[in-house]
């Protein structure tokens, strides 16, 4: 088992932050733990859209689906993209290290 995984994180003014990553931890948990701006209002829950993220093309194929909750929440979101997701919808896994997202803009 390894304890270094990381994933790279773009804020809103453009800066990459490199995050320890916890495997079973959400994306977003990552990244408000960090001290990240992510408002994530409703803890996780997917019932809101203040984690919305901007997932690097190279990375979306080795995400699960979105469910029908995510899509649905995704929908109040400002700016979705085609590679948009709910931060708190991502687990982290080791297949995972080396994720790269993008804080979506607020609305």
């Amino acid at each position: 088992m390894s304890d270094d995984y990381k994933i790279t994180v773009t804020d809103r003014e453009g800066v990459e932050h490199v995050l320890d990553a916890i495997e079973g931890w959400r994306v977003m948990e990552i990244i408000r733990d960090h001290g990240l701006p992510i408002k994530a209002e409703c803890g996780g829950a997917c019932a809101c859209a203040t984690c919305h993220v901007y997932v690097d093309e190279a990375w979306l194929k080795k995400l699960h689906e979105p469910r029908d909750e995510e899509i649905d929440m995704l929908d109040e979101a400002f700016l979705v993209e085609d590679n948009s997701r709910l931060s708190c919808q991502i687990i982290f896994t080791p297949e995972l290290n080396g994720l790269r997202v993008t804080l979506a803009p607020e609305g």
